[in-house]
């Protein structure tokens, strides 16, 4: 089928888990457990190239992925320490809000340490990103920023659709839903928002969530709080970004309920606090009251510990052969079909149990019989994509 050529924007801790997966899963014919989908519309995990990456930390500029995803700040389990010189040196990206104010407050070897803006403008450095985007024949762009990265998100999306790329959109920024029908008019695929790990603290919540709905006990409270000790947990700290990360994953919890849902002062869902020493360990702590038969009182708690970013990379190693399956077959728009197992706030949601076979489905080419609740029909490109 051919490679796949990808573009970082952020060479963090899950871009290092990502790209050590695509030398851990190098061998097509070995059958190796970690993917949701070992073949995915006939691409691999191995046909992903990286071709091209941007950062703003001065101890990735200028070195080659394949040694900048070991520099600090990046803290995460190195599971595949041998990776080929890729010939991809990591260029610097723009900086507009993807960097906290208190950054500067913590220990240099777990903060970002920023390089200055070397470009005049915005649009100068625009300019910049997407004619190496295009000389590099990038296919695919995925978005690693920080969360809260607002304005940083859009721009690098602009740079995307520019550059005449698709977007994967791992962070809780609402871009396949506020720029989803630009993608579609310039004919390239958007998959998005904000990646929902393989088995990670939303999956799990919704899953029990719907659970407990669907043997007949209305959740009357129910908390998830997350601890953590890598730049994002440390970035988080400044509530003020938290905005879009608690509407995303408050939704992806509430979204599948049809009865009645607990009340906002009733529901708590997401970051808690930063601890260093965890590192890239995230810990979970779930909490759901319910009623029993007869009004009876029953709670569950539940304590889950996952190495937070190779939890997320495999899905996104799915999002990315799912963004070229949608390049393969001229679909434009947010491909709802993909995003609605892969992510946290896809522009419709679905039962996991119905996300799963759209994305079976999507996967071997299957097209559904009929427009699913919710979710349009398969997109046609407007023209051919321009690299």
């Amino acid at each position: 089928m051919g490679s796949i050529r990808v573009a970082i924007f952020g060479v963090g801790n899950c871009a290092s888990s990502l790209v050590q997966g695509r030398y851990y899963y190098s061998d097509k014919k070995a059958n190796v457990p970690g993917l949701i989908t070992k073949n995915f519309g006939g691409y691999y995990a191995a046909d992903i190239e990286y071709v091209a990456a941007f950062d703003i930390d001065k101890r990735k500029v200028g070195l080659d992925l394949s040694k900048a995803i070991f520099s600090p700040p990046n803290c995460t389990t190195i599971f595949q320490s041998k990776i080929p010189l890729m010939k991809c040196p990591v260029e610097q990206g723009f900086i507009i809000d993807s960097i906290p104010a208190h950054n500067a407050e913590f220990n240099e070897r777990q903060r970002f340490q920023p390089i200055k803006n070397r470009d005049a403008s915005a649009a100068e450095a625009k300019a910049r990103i997407v004619k190496s985007l295009k000389s590099r024949g990038v296919e695919i762009v995925v978005n690693y920023l920080p969360v809260g990265s607002e304005q940083n998100v859009r721009f690098y999306a602009q740079c995307a659709l520019e550059a005449g790329c698709a977007f994967v959109n791992a962070v809780p920024v609402f871009v396949s839903k506020v720029m989803g029908e630009e993608f579609r008019r310039k004919g390239l695929p958007i998959l998005g928002d904000d990646i929902k790990s393989q088995v990670g603290a939303t999956i799990v919540h919704r899953v029990l969530a719907k659970l407990f709905e669907d043997r007949g006990q209305s959740i009357k409270r129910t908390y998830q709080l997350n601890v953590g000790g890598n730049t994002d947990f440390m970035n988080m700290l400044d509530r003020a970004r938290l905005e879009s990360k608690k509407i995303s994953k408050t939704q992806a919890v509430t979204s599948l309920l049809n009865g009645t849902c607990p009340s906002k002062d009733d529901i708590h869902v997401g970051p808690s606090d930063y601890v260093p020493w965890l590192n890239d360990n995230k810990l979970c702590f779930i909490r759901m009251e319910a009623e029993q038969f007869g009004g009876v009182p029953m709670n569950l708690e539940l304590r889950l510990s996952v190495e937070d970013s190779p939890n997320s990379a495999g899905v996104i190693t799915d999002a990315i052969r799912a963004a070229r399956v949608a390049l393969d077959r001229k679909l434009a728009g947010p491909i709802v079909e993909a995003s609605a197992y892969l992510f946290k706030s896809p522009v419709s949601q679905f039962d996991d149990s119905i996300a799963r076979q759209m994305l079976i489905d999507f996967a071997s080419g299957v097209k559904p019989a009929g427009p699913r609740t919710g979710t349009p029909v398969f997109s046609r490109r407007s023209r051919s994509r321009a690299v």
